[in-house]
This record gives structure tokens, C-alpha cells and sequence, in this order.
């Protein structure tokens, strides 16, 4: 479990924290469960999300769990550096849809002194790095992976396998396009498709 915890309270430098891991792992949930303790011990808080993420409201950011937070939907990472002046927190959802500007973006806030708290996917439906969340984890003094539990073993999950033939990198959905797996049986799924698109092809 996280915990703020400083020794020296003379330093004035804030710290990025990262939650990470697949689809319906509960990055949202931990996300929201940390920027409500600093918002109940008084501290200024803001929220953001991309501005593309619209699954569930356009301007709170919503788990799946349909707990839900007040935040600030923005086109750009460059757009959360202007809107954070006089905060003590501030969290991200959804980053691996950020340009790639988040990673410096999330660093001058810490250098500022600000807590920064990002939640995002770590690795895409092909089990490949996500977007900006590799750089974000190399940089953050804290990171949390959380699991989901796979559908088809009952073991826990890491990867979000994607049910739809859809080959777009960035596919916003839920249950219906995406299911969690673990490592054994993301790897059979994906032998599955390459076998079924082999047959295709000859």
C-alpha cells in the first residue's frame, strides 16, 4: 500500500506517483481513492483526463466501478501545465493517451512541489509499451501495478486483450472489446488469431 510518507520536511519537491496495469484493474478506482484522501485533508486538488475519453462523462473522470471525481478534460498534456497554478495534488487518467510532453509536463509539476498521481494502461492490446507510460514509470519515485483477474483462468491478469478485429491503437471500450488475461492465456488467444489469419491467407 502507498503511503506519503517525508522525512525531510524542509524539502520542498513534490514526487510522481504511477498506478499501472490492464483494462478493469482498478487503476481508476486507486486513482480516485487517493485524490479523495488528499481532497478530505484539505489539499487543493486537480483532476484531468484526455479530452478523447468520453466512455462515461465528459468531464468527470469515472471507473468502472461507476465511482466518479470531478476533472478537467484537456486536447493536450501542455494544457495541465496552465491550468495548475496554486495546487497542492494533482491527478491524471487515462495518460497512455497523452502526447508525449505528459512525461516532462508531470516532471515540472513535481519540481514545483506538486504530488502528481498518474493512472494509465502500461501496455497496449498487442502487449507492447504504451505511448508515454514507460518514460512516466522510468521517472516516477512511485509506481503501483495493479491487477485485474483473468476471464479465462481465474488467475491475475496483466494483459487487455482485445476482442474486436479492429487493429486502431487507440479503441476507447468495455467489456464488449476487451477482456483481461493473464500471460498464458493472452499468449494461446494471440496463437489462436495468428493461426486463424494464417488459414485466412492461404
Amino acid at each position: 500500500m502507498f503511503l506519503e510518507n517525508t522525512v525531510n520536511h524542509t524539502e520542498q519537491f513534490g514526487w510522481i506517483e504511477i498506478i499501472c496495469g490492464s483494462m478493469f484493474s482498478g487503476k481508476t478506482e486507486e486513482l480516485i481513492r487517493r485524490l479523495r484522501r488528499a481532497q478530505l485533508a484539505k489539499q487543493r486538488v486537480e483532476i484531468f483526463k484526455p479530452r478523447i475519453d468520453k466512455r462515461y462523462d465528459e468531464e468527470e473522470v469515472v471507473s468502472h466501478d461507476a465511482n466518479r471525481i470531478r476533472s478537467t478534460a484537456v486536447p493536450a498534456s501542455s494544457n495541465i501545465r496552465l491550468l495548475t497554478t496554486n495546487v497542492d495534488v494533482v491527478g491524471i487518467d487515462e495518460a497512455q493517451f497523452f502526447d508525449d510532453e505528459i512525461v516532462t509536463v508531470c516532471n515540472d509539476l513535481a519540481n514545483r512541489g506538486i504530488r502528481v498521481i498518474v493512472a494509465g494502461l502500461d501496455m497496449d492490446y498487442k502487449g507492447k509499451p504504451f505511448g508515454p507510460m514507460p518514460a512516466l514509470m522510468a521517472t516516477a519515485e512511485y509506481v503501483t501495478k495493479v491487477h485485474a483477474v483473468c476471464t479465462r483462468t481465474g488467475n491475475l491478469a496483466h494483459y487487455s486483450y482485445r476482442k474486436s478485429m479492429n487493429e486502431d491503437l487507440v479503441l476507447l471500450g468495455e467489456t464488449q472489446d476487451y477482456e483481461p488475461l493473464s500471460r498464458a492465456a493472452y499468449y494461446k488467444a494471440m496463437q489462436q488469431v495468428n493461426n486463424e489469419q494464417n488459414l485466412e491467407d492461404e
